[in-house]
């Protein structure tokens, strides 16, 4: 019956998500791995908590409030509670310290890694579904709170190394929120009556590692046009500061000294001062704290520094925040220009296990994006995204034999070969060797009637075979290198395998 083609699905995959390969996974595994080893380096073990919570447990902490459900992906479950998937690590977390909370050790330290998914406008690099890895402490005491950030961000500094980011490559950025909540008090921005607009602020600042100042500017004041000019792209909508509020805003967040904390915080002291608002209110002290610790640590300023443009998009950090942003300048494939910007980051978050206890519980963390991190690390070539090799691929000379060849494969994969038997039509044996180079196998077995009355196999070296193709079109010379498929005892199958993946360093690790 013929197939209907008005009736036939269209295969299509949604906007913001992305399919991945063997190598792109191999490559996150790799870097798993690594950050892994920091983290229990540092003492922190794995926990792990599902991918679904009640929406009411994730809060509204989310920046993006021109999204439905506020950037969260929610349903409604048959008993009517309303359920959502994660957009991060931390919000669960805090469910899961709130819940355990008699059954744990305090100061509890884990880490996590696994997929969120934010309901966000899909664009170039900005997807629905990506991985994150985090670690965090909860409940630290007031004397070593400071202790506890100035770890985390040690910890970020050691595992951008860890992954192959040299020192001068990177950045671990500093701030405190505190800070940035007394400027915006300062502008007339204070009360729970403007929670909205400071949050419209705090989503613009977060933006000046993507924008230049005047197009934040525009995200501080009436809103902004993606395509640069009215009318052009999506209209995101502003926070509608008055200029002199705006100039306060980026005057902090923009001029600052680069270099130690200590001179930095100096640099902005007189317009504080100016403001009315006292240093100690503003968070000044805790990252002086902070400073001193990383520095007695071995930590200097060019691994960890203090940034007043730091801010963070979530708005349940309390304290401190952290940003680690790559300061490398390379191409893309097609020879553009590539800044990868921030890369990882987190913050003091005082309050979100608290909402559960209502009582005070200390929190930080940091959390690494690994998948724009990946991206980074394979641009730069820190991280290799090539698929392994393929199986060693027994073939079908004769359809009537499958139970011998069936029984090469089981003994391979005995050996600990990986390995597969041919399944597609084995009527062509060029067919089937073209289905080994897709699969980049490192060599085919073949047995025909003649090798297996002999009592042999053959075993042909694709890998050998495309070295000696290529070179013999350029060099006659070629000609006598290493045969390219040669024949063995049958009961030297195993050996002979072997033989020609430690020839060509072939592992599947």
């Amino acid at each position: 019956m013929a197939t209907d083609k008005k009736s036939k699905l269209k295969a299509r995959l949604p906007r913001g998500l992305a399919d991945r390969g063997p190598g792109d996974i191999a490559a996150t595994q790799t870097m798993i791995d690594k950050i892994r080893a920091v983290y229990e380096l540092y003492g922190f073990e794995p926990v792990e908590t599902p991918a679904i919570e009640y929406t009411d447990a994730l809060g509204k902490f989310l920046p993006d409030q021109d999204r439905p459900n506020e950037g969260v992906f929610s349903f409604q479950d048959d008993d009517e509670q309303w359920l959502s998937l994660r957009y991060d690590l931390t919000a669960p977390l805090a469910r899961h310290v709130a819940e355990n909370f008699q059954h744990i050790a305090l100061p509890y330290r884990s880490y996590r890694f696994g997929w969120v998914f934010r309901n966000e406008k899909p664009g170039p690099g900005r997807f629905r579904q990506f991985m994150q890895f985090d670690a965090d402490t909860v409940g630290t005491s007031a004397t070593t709170s400071a202790a506890a950030d100035a770890e985390i961000c040690m910890m970020a500094a050691d595992t951008m190394e860890a992954l192959g980011i040299p020192r001068g490559s990177y950045v671990v950025k500093v701030n405190n929120r505190k800070v940035l909540d007394g400027v915006l008090e300062a502008i007339g921005l204070g009360g729970d009556e403007n929670a909205g607009r400071r949050l419209t602020v705090l989503r613009a600042i977060d933006k000046l590692d993507k924008f230049p100042p005047d197009e934040v500017r525009k995200l501080l004041g009436p809103g902004r046009w993606d395509g640069g000019e009215e009318g052009k792209g999506d209209f995101t909508k502003g926070a509608g500061l008055e200029p002199d509020q705006i100039d306060a805003v980026l005057d902090f967040s923009v001029e600052y000294a680069e270099g130690e904390f200590s001179s930095t915080m100096s640099s902005t002291r007189s317009g504080l001062v100016e403001s009315g608002l006292e240093l100690k209110k503003v968070g000044h002290f805790e990252l002086l704290h902070i400073e001193e610790l990383v520095r007695q640590s071995g930590y200097g300023p060019d691994r960890i520094r203090i940034d007043p443009s730091v801010v963070r998009g979530l708005e349940y950090y309390t304290g401190p925040v952290f940003e680690v942003e790559l300061l490398l300048d390379t191409k893309d494939e097609k020879g553009r220009p590539v800044r990868f910007g921030s890369v990882g980051g987190g913050g003091r978050y005082d309050g979100l296990v608290s909402r559960f206890r209502g009582e005070p519980v200390p929190a930080t963390g940091f959390s690494i994006g690994v998948s724009r991190l990946q991206a980074a690390l394979q641009l730069i070539g820190q991280i290799d995204a090539t698929p392994a090799p393929g199986p060693v691929v027994v073939t079908v000379f004769d359809k009537s034999r499958l139970a011998d060849y069936q029984k090469m494969v089981a003994t391979l994969r005995a050996a600990g070969i990986r390995s597969e038997l041919y399944l597609g039509n084995p009527k062509n044996m060029g067919n089937q060797l073209k289905y080994a180079d897709r699969r980049k196998s490192p060599c085919v077995v073949i047995q025909g009637s003649d090798e297996k009355a002999a009592g042999q196999v053959q075993i042909k070296d694709l890998i050998e075979g495309a070295k000696a193709a290529a070179a013999i079109a350029s060099n006659q010379e070629w000609r006598e290198s290493r045969p390219a498929q040669f024949a063995v005892a049958e009961d030297k199958l195993v050996d002979a395998v072997r033989e020609v993946l430690a020839r060509h360093d072939v592992t599947w690790g």
